[in-house]
């Protein structure tokens, strides 16, 4: 059996399924919703500042249409990472978009993975290839996006209500739950974006999550700076700290030093210098600036708020990660390359 399978492509392993597919999954949320998000909140800047829209307008719609092709793009982006065939390939778009509507990021992951492995069990197998393979594939794909879809749907409620929860607790031990949970949701691959708008969060709690979220990818960008260089500092600091869940997964405590900066700071603003956002910028982080962005339409832009999004949202992410990070890399808790992130080039 496992002789036929690496045959056919398929290598099942954690590896494979869990650090290899993750990657590329991270890649396609990359070139999707994250690029999307980006190029709409830059089209929505130009129109609040310039009388000539039409520009504005044009990226607000380019970045409408590559966030709603999220789930296709995770689908293509995980059947590219497990080499599969063509036609597997290209029916792994539908299986993504399946399991995106029916689960979110982690359904359209599930689907992409499950059906490209199917469908590399009947590729070129039949001399009617070009219809048993990608009707295979959607089919499988769809199946499991149906069965387990509600499940992951049922996930994501449940996680929101522990954000819920924690936003009524007192403005300290709020902080640090929201910043941390919010943190956690934006690197793993579940929607930290869809939560902060299905809850509607608002005000401190917003800004908690937002402190949350910031922390998490400044930090892993200047954390792992060593292994990464400048790219890995944008990729992660204005795209998305997801580049690095297939690392968290070999290495756990990687995810210490980000999470615990959100921690100490959010309470900061909900206690000290006050930090407020709206639901759309509240599970974003940095990624594309929109947290910043929103932070500044939500509050003001003034001197002041400029300083706290400056201390609270950037500077102390990068120190207090930083120094987290390098005691632990002395200690061994972290070693050297296991930041390194896979961007999908050569």
């Amino acid at each position: 059996m496992m002789n036929w399978l690496k045959k056919k492509g398929i290598n099942p392993s954690l590896k494979t399924y869990f650090i290899d597919g993750l990657s590329y999954m991270a890649l396609g949320l990359f070139g999707s919703l994250i690029i999307g998000l980006i190029m709409k909140t830059l089209g929505e800047q130009i129109n609040r500042g310039f009388s000539t829209v039409f520009l504005g307008d044009f990226f607000v719609d380019i970045g409408t249409l590559a966030m709603s092709l999220l789930g296709p793009a995770i689908g293509v982006a995980v059947a590219y990472g497990l080499k599969a065939p063509p036609l597997v390939l290209f029916a792994a778009a539908v299986t993504g978009a399946a399991g995106a509507s029916l689960g979110g990021p982690a359904g359209a992951y599930l689907a992409a993975v499950f059906s490209t492995e199917v469908g590399k069990m009947v590729s070129q197998s039949t001399k009617i290839d070009i219809i048993v393979t990608p009707f295979v594939t959607i089919f499988s794909g769809y199946s499991i996006a149906a069965l387990l879809g509600p499940g992951i749907a049922q996930f994501m409620t449940t996680f929101g209500g522990w954000i819920e929860w924690s936003t009524v607790q007192r403005p300290i031990i709020m902080g640090m739950l929201v910043a941390a949970l919010m943190g956690i949701a934006l690197t793993a691959p579940i929607s930290s974006v869809a939560i902060a708008l299905m809850l509607d969060l608002n005000g401190l709690a917003a800004g908690a999550a937002t402190i949350g979220c910031s922390a998490q990818m400044i930090g892993f960008a200047v954390a792992s700076y060593r292994e990464n260089k400048f790219a890995g500092l944008i990729a992660q600091g204005i795209g998305t700290s997801m580049l690095q869940v297939p690392n968290i997964l070999r290495n756990p405590f990687i995810l210490i030093p980000p999470t615990l900066a959100g921690i100490i700071l959010a309470p900061i603003g909900t206690t000290v210098w006050i930090m407020e956002n709206n639901s759309s910028g509240a599970g974003m982080g940095t990624s594309g600036l929109v947290g910043q962005i929103m932070t500044f339409q939500t509050m003001g832009f003034t001197m002041d708020v400029v300083i706290k999004v400056a201390l609270l949202h950037f500077i102390g992410p990068i120190v207090i990660t930083l120094l987290l990070s390098i005691y632990m890399r002395k200690i061994g808790l972290i070693k050297e390359g296991q930041m390194k992130i896979h961007t999908g080039g050569k």
